[in-house]
């Protein structure tokens, strides 16, 4: 039988303490991510502890920041199977937060998972963060956006700050080796708008996994010349 008992404990040593309805909706979306791996490509990680782990207690880990503890705007860009912003919204139902992928098929897999959980002030959009960037429904019109995307900071930065209000902040959750990252797209950053002002760097409860949140305040206007499309912001980062 699914249970989550290792995100439980995990949860509490990051000061979160999961209701009964919370701990079923993660019931029910680990079921759902395990059912639809079969069919399509979700996640190479199927083990029920190393789910806790590496994708539940992992997304809830940007809590510690204190800028989700209220009702905002979040996009969370390149979400997968839904990392981080399904959990997220989980354990604060008062988040508003836009799912972006550009795989469809995962699209279909996140609107069930929506639907099954009963979730409302969330959706799953199908796009390309380097077009919707430049869409002025989209544009600059976030709190937060957040990727737990593999991409390099410098990319990621390209793809992400175009999305976010001046104030707010560009989360990039990452591995523990991210002095180089952050050498290298310091400069692009501060073209985009940005401005690094903390990284967090801790150990995943019931875990040895080192793991950082480079923090980005927003905090001027990003220029229409970006994002560039093209795959450029990859191919040529700045």
């Amino acid at each position: 039988m699914t249970n989550v008992n290792t995100l439980i404990d995990g949860a509490k040593t990051l000061g979160i303490y999961l209701t009964k309805d919370k701990e079923d909706k993660f019931i029910l979306y680990k079921e759902l991510l395990k059912e639809w791996n079969q069919k399509i490509n979700i996640t190479s990680i199927t083990d029920d502890m190393e789910i806790d782990v590496k994708h539940f207690i992992d997304s809830i880990t940007p809590f510690t920041t204190n800028l989700f503890n209220k009702k905002i705007k979040v996009i969370d860009i390149g979400t997968g199977g839904g990392f981080p912003g399904i959990p997220l919204k989980i354990v604060n139902e008062d988040l508003d937060i836009v799912l972006l992928d550009s795989l469809n098929k995962r699209i279909t897999f996140l609107d069930e998972v929506i639907d099954r959980l009963g979730l409302k002030s969330i959706i799953a959009i199908h796009g390309r963060a380097e077009e919707l960037g430049r869409d002025e429904n989209y544009r600059e019109k976030y709190d937060i956006a957040i990727s737990r995307a593999v991409a390099s900071l410098n990319t990621l930065s390209e793809y992400a700050l175009p999305f976010v209000k001046v104030g707010g902040y560009f989360i990039a959750m990452k591995g523990s080796e991210i002095e180089e990252e952050l050498m290298e797209a310091k400069k692009g950053i501060g073209i985009l708008g940005g401005r690094v002002i903390d990284v967090k760097t801790f150990m995943l409860p019931q875990s040895n996994i080192t793991h950082s949140l480079i923090i980005i305040e927003k905090v001027k206007e990003t220029s229409p010349k970006y994002p560039r499309g093209g795959g450029k912001p990859k191919k040529k980062p700045l």
